[in-house]
This record gives structure tokens, C-alpha cells and sequence, in this order.
């Protein structure tokens, strides 16, 4: 591809490429090549003028050289991306607005004043019926206000003003439902599946497999924790599905032959056999869409106050219309009055703020489910962390593997990758790795696989039941015994490492010890949300005390617990919010999902158990911890935010009904000051709060 570099510093290019412009499919492949396939923190396309901004890592040679091998015509990039990106949403909301202005401009200016006036009544014909319909309806709200407005301005022949005041009502609705629609879509992207792979049935063989290869037709598996990746027909298999992101249901709901399944849910107990109906990625987002647009969890508590003070206050300003009517007996002074009201700000800024917000969190690779969750994260006292995978690195390493019987230590490890392939859990990826790495095969030779959630996995091989676990699974629930000569060998493990226990016919066979690197970032992530305002940082695993206690020290919590089970994580929870606290908690795994559910704001980190993403309320990016600390610091701007809007819209639109009450401004000029107000506001919370 042929180009120019306009402009460079360290880290930073901006480049303009050999075209007079770039359509919105062109932009979005040129944005998913740069960041794909060349070490970028942020790319910036501008399609109107075919300018790229590259803010880079690696090397400018690389960024060069990548850029003049990319090639339209080959390059492919998935197709969810191009029909669903958003680029060509904004630019045609773009384009109406230029036009709303522009229209406004020819027909302030340039527009006879006869034709002006014609037009301008007829247009006020919607915002009437509006009114009127609401008047019937609802009662007294803003559609009356705005409609009484209007209409007053029309018979009093001032239609300057009446013009005025719906031009500026229709670019509020416009930049609202711009933002709305944009919020919107950036959640749905950000919570569209991420499925590494799929077990699909051929013939006899399951066979992991790219979501991109099933068809329509194709036979998939789908093990307890998983996301059920496409919707279908069970074939085969008993489970309780989660269905709550697409029909709200609280309880999970039985599926087996013959019952329909849906993309995006999640399987928390049981195992299917599904025919896959629609394989289409499209569907699965437009699902999300709809979702989230129907969702009660977008409003947040102060977004919904607001709504309804602002509903409230209209009788109010249609009763201060009336006095000063009785009072002055003076049209002009009353009807500045009716042109100035606090609900259109209330109802168009507060929740523009909100859902910018939620747009915003989505640019650090943080899903939020609703509004009402950043609004508790900005009060919250108290967080829990789990360890494995959180404050640890999610991708923890087998650092040696013990044998404890006449098996080498690399045919026990086949054997218990075997089993934990099935199943999403950093420990349980760590172990597929590590075989991986030592390229050893593991066809399919168990039976069924159970798992039982936070403590192992059980099944059969060649008639020998087999478990692989933690120390309470093998050692206490499944009462397997190590051999007298290798006994001595239990004293003697790696202090660092956590530890899974693999046993054959009730004998401890393996000892595969995992390491499980503290994240660089985790001490620092903890400081700062102390320093943020948490005033109890908790850390609770399942490993022992001495692994516990070792990583809390590390890290700085206030508190930690080890050896605990799922329900033990979820009962502290409840208990800390029976004190009063408002509490978070961040965890990845199947065994935390009891406590993210009840906690206050539940976080699970992006790349965890699928049924921990589905529960959480928000998702963080894997690679960033850190974002928890940006989430709060977002959270807290945006509850700023919100109070000074309320603070400013108070004071700028009593004060503007006092100017006119004592006749110092003209009706015109307070609907133009109130609007211009109100779209202000509305614009400026838009931008970004970090």
C-alpha cells in the first residue's frame, strides 16, 4: 500500500494514504490490520481524509514495513467486524447533524419570511401532538412543557423563537440518541463471545475446533462451565443452562433432548449434545444488542432519580407560569418562565453522562453491564480479590511434575492434560500447556469427565477411575493414600508453587507442581485503591495458608483467608454487606461465580470461566489489573460529574427565570440561553472523564 508519513515523534506516526478518502469497510480493515499485525497502543483512522495516527511500541520500521505489505484486496478480516463496527453509524449521525445545522442556518437566513413562517408551523405540529398525547397519557411531563413552549411562541407570531427551541430539541434528541446507539454498540462489541475453540462430533471422534469452521448442521459439545457458542437443538446430554444475559430468568433452566439453546448462555451444570441451528456470528451480537437496549440494568440509581425529578419539576414550572402571570399580568415576563425549565437538562445531560461513562470504560477493555454498577463502584468500601488468576497471572506454569509410582512424570502429565483440556481454568490451561510444549499427544481415552467445581476432575481409563484435584479433593473427599516409599517425597515440594494431585484407583500417582507468578502490576493495583477510597482489601483462595500467606504479604492486602470453598467466598460477602459496606469482588474462575453474584459489583477478569463472565456485572481486561483502579477512578469522575451538572443546571436556569421575571432578557433569548445551556452541558459530558 503506497503512503506518506505527514508527521512522526518517538512512538508516534501520522501517515496519509495515497487515496482521496476511505469508506467506512476500508477504515475498519486499515484500523484491524495496525492492530493485528504491528505493535500498537492506540490506531486513529480518519476515513474523510485517509489519515491514520499510529501510536506504536515496537519499532518504526516495523510499522513501515507492515504497512506496505497490507493489501486490500487480500487482506480478510472477520466478518462481524465490518457489520457491526460502528464507524458507519457515526459517520451518518455525522451527517445529520451537519444537515440539522446547516438546514437551520437556510432557514433562519436564507428562507422569505412567509415561507419561514409556514414552515415553521408545521413543524411544530409534532411537538404539539406529542404534547398533547403525553397530556392524556402521563400526565404533566416535558413533552407538555416543550409543546406548551412552542405553542405559545406560535400564538403570540414569535416564531423566531418557536423555531429556535426545536432546533435546539432536535439536536439534543439527535446527540442523544447518537450516544445512546454508539454506548450501545461498544458494549455489545465488547461483550460479543470470545470462544477459543469448540468441541465439535465427527463421526466418532470430538475434535476442538476455530468457532469459524462449525457449520450449520454440525454436532458440538459443551461441558459444564462452558458458553454454549451457537444457538441449536440438544441432541443429547442433561444440564442447567444460564440464561439470564438473554431472557432475565434468575435460576438456571433445564435442558435436555429436544429443548432449544441459545448462543451466549452459559452451561453451569450437566453436559450437551447440540446441533448447531445458525452459525452466523451476527446473530449472537444483535442478540446483545437487543438485550442490553431492554435491559433495567442501563439506568443507574441517580440516572433514574433524575428522570423522575425531572418529570416532578414541570408541574412546578408550569405553576411559576401562572403566578407570574397573576402577578405582573405581563405575556412577555411569563412566558420566560415557560421557556425555561430545569427537566430538559435533567433528562438529556445526567444520562448522556452516564452511558459516556459506560462508552468510555469500553476504550480500556472494561465491559459494564449498566449504569448502576459504575454508580456503586464509586461508593464502594470494601473489595475482594480471588488469587488464582487475578492477583496471580492468569497463565500460570507446570513447574515440574513428581511422580509417585513406576509412570514417568511426562506419561502422568498426558494423562491429567487429558482430563483438563475439557475444562476452563488457568491451572487446568497450565497443565494442557505444559504438555504441549513437551508435544505430548492426548487422544481422547476417558469416559464421561466430571467436574466438581472447586476441588477436581474425576472420570475413568481403561476401567480406572482417575482423579485429579486439589489436596482436600484427592486426600479427604476421595480418600486416596500415597505409597509408604514415597511419602518422605510430600515434605519436599517447591514452597512457591501450588499444587494438583493426580490419583489413580484411590493412589496418589502425581504431584504436578504450578507456578503461579504474582502480577508485576498487583502490589501497585492494591496501594491505589486504598488510596482510592477502599478501606478493606480482602484476598481469598482455595490454596493453602502458607501460599496465601506469602502472596498477601507480596501484595498488601488488609485481610486474607485461605483454603476456602466457593460458598465460603460468597458467605463473606454477604456477611461484610450485612455490616453496611458496599462491596466489589473480582475473581475468574467457575468457584467465584457464588460470590460475584453476591456481591454489590462483581468483576470478572476477561479471559475466566464463561460462566464467571456471564454472572459478573463487569468484565476487565486479562492483561490489566489495573483497570479495576481506572474503573474506580472513572466511576468516581462520573458521580462528579452528575453533581455538578445538577449544581449548574439549578443555578443557570434559576437564574435565567429571575432575569426574565424581571423583564431584564427577553422570552427569546432565555429559550435560546436555556437550550444553548442544556446542549453545553449535554456535549461537555460527553467527553471523556480520564
Amino acid at each position: 500500500m503506497r503512503f506518506q508519513i505527514k508527521h512522526q515523534i518517538k512512538g508516534r506516526m501520522r501517515i496519509h494514504l495515497m487515496m482521496k478518502c476511505l469508506t467506512s469497510e476500508e477504515a475498519d480493515i486499515v484500523q484491524y490490520f495496525l492492530e493485528c499485525h504491528v505493535e500498537t497502543k492506540q490506531v486513529k483512522v480518519y476515513s474523510r481524509t485517509a489519515d491514520v495516527v499510529i501510536s506504536y511500541n515496537g519499532t518504526k520500521d516495523s510499522v513501515i514495513t507492515a504497512l506496505k505489505e497490507f493489501d486490500f484486496s487480500t487482506f480478510r478480516v472477520p466478518e462481524d467486524l465490518l457489520e457491526n463496527s460502528g464507524r458507519k453509524m457515526n459517520d451518518e449521525y455525522k451527517e445529520k447533524l451537519v444537515i440539522k445545522v446547516v438546514s437551520r442556518g437556510i432557514t433562519k437566513w436564507v428562507l422569505p419570511t412567509p415561507i419561514r413562517t409556514v414552515y415553521t408551523v408545521i413543524k411544530s405540529f409534532k411537538y404539539i401532538k406529542d404534547g398533547i398525547k403525553c397530556l392524556f397519557t402521563r400526565g404533566l411531563e416535558v413533552p407538555v412543557l416543550d409543546a406548551t413552549a412552542i405553542g405559545v411562541s406560535i400564538a403570540r407570531r414569535d416564531y423566531s423563537t418557536a423555531g429556535s427551541v426545536m432546533f435546539l430539541l432536535g439536536v439534543g434528541e439527535l446527540l442523544e440518541e447518537w450516544t445512546h446507539k454508539k454506548s450501545v454498540g461498544d458494549l455489545a462489541r465488547s461483550m460479543s463471545l470470545n470462544i477459543g475453540k469448540v468441541w465439535v462430533k465427527y463421526g466418532e471422534q470430538i475434535v476442538a475446533v476455530n468457532p469459524s469452521r462449525v457449520c450449520a448442521g454440525d454436532e458440538v459439545i459443551v461441558c459444564m462451565g462452558n458458553q454454549i457458542p451457537f444457538d441449536g437443538e440438544v441432541l443429547g446430554g442433561e444440564a442447567m443452562v444460564n440464561q439470564a444475559s438473554l431472557t432475565g430468568e434468575s435460576v438456571p433452566v433445564k435442558k435436555d433432548k429436544g429443548g432449544t439453546v441459545y448462543a451466549g448462555t452459559v452451561v453451569e451444570e450437566g453436559e450437551l449434545r447440540i446441533l448447531v441451528k445458525e452459525a452466523k456470528g451476527a446473530t449472537r451480537y444483535e442478540k446483545i444488542v437487543q438485550m442490553i437496549e431492554e435491559s433495567e440494568k442501563l439506568k443507574s440509581e441517580v440516572e433514574s432519580k433524575s428522570e423522575h425529578l425531572a418529570d416532578k419539576l414541570v408541574p412546578y414550572t408550569f405553576l411559576g407560569t401562572g403566578l407570574t402571570w397573576l402577578i405582573t399580568r405581563n405575556v412577555t415576563k411569563t412566558l420566560s418562565v415557560l421557556m425555561v425549565d430545569f427537566s430538559c437538562a435533567l433528562k438529556l445531560a445526567i444520562p448522556i453522562t452516564v452511558i459516556s461513562a459506560m462508552r468510555e470504560a469500553s476504550s480500556y477493555k472494561v465491559t459494564v453491564k449498566g449504569g448502576k454498577y459504575l454508580e456503586a463502584l464509586a461508593t464502594a468500601d470494601t473489595i475482594v480479590f480471588d488469587k488464582t488468576g487475578t492477583l496471580t497471572k492468569a497463565c500460570p506454569t507446570v513447574k515440574e511434575v513428581i511422580s509417585l509410582c513406576e509412570t514417568s512424570p511426562d506419561e502422568l502429565l498426558r494423562i491429567s492434560a487429558c482430563l483438563e483440556e475439557h475444562f476452563p481454568h488457568s491451572m487446568a490451561t497450565a497443565v494442557v500447556d505444559a504438555a504441549l510444549e513437551k508435544g505430548l499427544e492426548h487422544e481422547e481415552m476417558h469416559s464421561k469427565v466430571d467436574y466438581i467445581v472447586a476441588h477436581g476432575i474425576a472420570s475413568c481409563i481403561n476401567h480406572e477411575r482417575v482423579v485429579i484435584g486439589s489436596y482436600h479433593f484427592v486426600f479427604e473427599d476421595e480418600a486416596c493414600i500415597v505409597r509408604e516409599e514415597y511419602k518422605e517425597q510430600l515434605h519436599h515440594l517447591p514452597e512457591e508453587c501450588s499444587y494438583l494431585y493426580l490419583a489413580i484407583n484411590g493412589i496418589v500417582s502425581a504431584i504436578i507442581c504450578i507456578e503461579d507468578p504474582l502480577r508485576k502490576e498487583a502490589k501497585d493495583v492494591v496501594r491505589s485503591l486504598k488510596e482510592a477510597g477502599f478501606s478493606k482489601v480482602v484476598m481469598m483462595t482455595g490454596d493453602s495458608d502458607k501460599t496465601a500467606k506469602a502472596i498477601a504479604k507480596r501484595v498488601g492486602v488488609d485481610e486474607y483467608y485461605s483454603e476456602v470453598l466457593p460458598e465460603d467466598k460468597a458467605n463473606f460477602v454477604l456477611k461484610e454487606k450485612e455490616k453496611g459496606r458496599i462491596v466489589a469482588m473480582v475473581g475468574d474462575g467457575i468457584n467465584d461465580s457464588p460470590a460475584l453474584s453476591a456481591a454489590d459489583i462483581g468483576m470478572a477478569i476477561s479471559d475466566g470461566a464463561a460462566i464467571a463472565r456471564e454472572i459478573a456485572d463487569i468484565t476487565v481486561e486479562a492483561d490489566r489489573l489495573d483497570t479495576v483502579v481506572t474503573l474506580r477512578n472513572l466511576s468516581t469522575l462520573m458521580m462528579k460529574r452528575i453533581h455538578s451538572t445538577h449544581r449548574t443546571i439549578m443555578t443557570v436556569n434559576g437564574g435565567l427565570i429571575a432575569l426574565g421575571v424581571l423583564g431584564i432578557i427577553p422570552p427569546t433569548t432565555s429559550a435560546l440561553l436555556h437550550n444553548g445551556t442544556t446542549l453545553a452541558l449535554s456535549l461537555n459530558n460527553m467527553k471523556n472523564l480520564i
